[in-house]
């Protein structure tokens, strides 16, 4: 009988092989004949499953938005007051500590990739909306309606985005990086507070 070929598990075993040689050696550095060392198996398999280098990388990146999306999803969902739960995210998606910065480096490699490749930034493009959406929900909960809170959403996201570089680079340690989006998030949070009309005390009758 033939030997049955499972395409996922081989898909599965080239993305973690890309993600792997990406961290080590920048994407520039990952090629077929690499991935198919990496990840066991024989040049033909990779060549099978992806007809170009493009095709490969675009995979994994998807695969990679997936499971962080899903990530972030899972720490929103966690329950604790609004505002922490806010910070908590804004620093998952800065990708903030020093456990995350391989997935850092992974992350800058593939926007440098999809500043030239059209079908790798629409598959970052494409994971936005959900994060922002996610993003925007946490703010209404925690500053209530003395924000806008699609505007701050587009806010944080790109100060997240930020400070991801600005570690990388060595700009910022990553104590200060989350100073930074700390005081942010507790200034949107304060500011909306003090907005709030304040109660006048009771007077006794």
């Amino acid at each position: 009988m033939p030997k049955q070929v499972d395409h996922e598990q081989r898909r599965r075993r080239v993305i973690e092989a890309v993600y792997a040689l990406a961290d080590e050696h920048g994407l520039e550095g990952v090629t077929l004949r690499d991935v198919a060392r990496q990840a066991g198996m024989s040049m033909g398999a990779v060549q099978r499953s992806f007809r170009t280098k493009d095709e490969m990388l675009a995979l994994a990146l998807a695969h990679v938005s997936e499971a962080f999306a899903a990530r972030v999803r899972a720490a929103a969902d966690e329950p604790s007051p609004p505002a922490p739960a806010l910070a908590r995210v804004a620093g998952d998606l800065a990708l903030l500590g020093a456990e995350r910065r391989p997935e850092a480096q992974v992350w800058l490699a593939f926007v440098a990739r999809a500043a030239v490749t059209p079908a790798m930034a629409g598959i970052l493009r494409d994971g936005y909306p959900a994060v922002q959406g996610l993003l925007a929900r946490l703010v209404r909960e925690a500053a209530g309606t003395a924000v806008d809170a699609e505007l701050e959403a587009r806010t944080l996201l790109a100060l997240a985005d930020g400070l991801t570089v600005q570690v990388l680079l060595g700009q910022l340690g990553q104590d200060e990086a989350r100073r930074i989006l700390d005081m942010h998030v507790d200034r949107l949070c304060g500011s909306a507070a003090g907005d709030r009309p304040r109660k006048e005390p009771a007077v006794p009758s």
